[in-house]
């Protein structure tokens, strides 16, 4: 690889790891003290006090609302919640087309539809205000889509979304079609402000690399579901708690364990990359899992205590400990979301933060466009006769 000239390739980490590639203001990770945030506020904090428009208003305007801000934003995107008749006709078509993949995969479809038939127009060639106005749009009709795509694919007709509800209990409704409980209410709220944002994932990175080239928001979004989407990203608060089934019993515990350790397998629920320490939004969910209480909370800090035991043995030095999916998933069984619906959810609720990072990527126009190391054979060889 070349190493002189202006326009010369720098070597760095795989995966970019620790490079940073931009400046925010909208949060940061700060992994070897267990800490983040959202501008300036602890991300913790804000989803112990604060309910979810607030922090969405501050995503994506910047500032904590007043209380006539909060009732105006409120107002404003409950009344972006319903879909535009074109999409809610496709919508059965787009649940039976991925009945087997779930509603993830639906909502790539449906989104970009979305984004269509409201006429989202290139970031590069609209005003901010615009683009705030399409990001609200888009983050307040998710959650409908969702439940919609899991109720059509359960044989179930859609629910319609309330303007008197917040975002977390119209959630629920939609789901469920039932008047929701105001403790599970919380519970999935407090989750969905935790996982609002953190900072530079890869889905929030590839929801940026789409916007440096300008594209339309919906664009940005439905690329950002895709690398969401992968087990190792959003794709593990189902199988965590899968992993609580093939355990099965206390009994088993350890010797589950220390057969998968060795083995090399990942244990889902375990370790991040930017995590030196206890997650913080684990151990807030941990408390919310501990205030329903009852046996699968109980087996849940059992299997935590031993697994961290059994990797600080097996494997010295790594720092392994139990990240966001363990207890989300915990906590989102126990308020009576179907498994398919833990990474949606996730979903629901990171949107809010792809939209602040894709209107921030969008003040800048330079496209993102990093360069790789050719390790094929050496070019050029004759093109050998048909």
């Amino acid at each position: 690889m070349p190493t002189t000239g202006q326009n010369a390739p720098i070597d760095v980490p795989r995966g970019l790891k620790g490079v940073i590639v931009t400046d925010t203001s909208i949060g940061d990770v700060r992994g070897t003290e267990g800490f983040y945030h959202y501008r300036e506020y602890s991300a913790v904090e804000l989803a112990d006090s604060r309910g979810f428009e607030d922090v969405w208003h501050l995503m994506l305007h910047g500032t904590l609302p007043d209380a006539a801000e909060r009732a105006a934003f409120t107002a404003r995107t409950a009344a972006l919640r319903r879909l535009p008749a074109d999409v809610a006709d496709a919508l059965p078509a787009i649940a039976r087309g991925s009945v087997l993949s779930g509603p993830l995969a639906g909502l790539r479809t449906a989104l970009s539809l979305t984004g269509a038939s409201a006429g989202f127009r290139p970031l590069y060639d609209i005003a901010p205000d615009r683009r705030r106005a399409d990001a609200l749009a888009a983050c307040a009709v998710v959650p409908t889509l969702l439940t919609a795509l899991y109720r059509l694919g359960q044989g179930l007709a859609p629910i319609e979304p309330r303007d008197d509800l917040p975002y977390a209990a119209n959630y629920l409704y939609m789901l469920t079609g039932e008047e929701p409980d105001p403790v599970r209410v919380r519970a999935i709220e407090r989750y969905l402000i935790s996982t609002v944002d953190h900072g530079f994932n890869a889905s929030t990175f590839t929801a940026r690399v789409i916007a440096s080239t300008g594209a339309d928001l919906a664009a940005c979004l439905v690329g950002a579901i895709g690398a969401l989407s992968g087990p190792l990203h959003g794709g593990a608060p189902s199988r965590a708690l899968d992993t609580l089934d093939a355990i099965g019993s206390p009994d088993r515990i350890d010797g589950w364990l220390r057969e998968h350790i060795k083995a090399g397998d990942r244990i889902m629920g375990f370790g991040h990359p930017v995590y030196r320490t206890e997650d913080p939004r684990s151990r807030m969910l941990k408390g919310i899992a501990r205030g329903f209480g009852g046996d699968l909370v109980d087996f849940a800090v059992q299997v935590e205590a031993r697994a961290e035991a059994l990797l600080a043995e097996l494997k010295p030095g790594r720092e392994l400990h139990i990240n966001v999916e363990f207890y989300a998933g915990v906590v989102m069984e126990l308020c009576g979301l179907p498994r398919e619906m833990f990474t949606p959810t996730f979903a629901a609720a990171r949107v809010v933060g792809w939209s602040a990072n894709i209107l921030e990527q969008a003040e800048d126009s330079k496209i993102i466009r990093p360069s790789a190391r050719y390790v094929g054979p050496p070019p050029p060889r004759p093109v050998p006769a048909a």
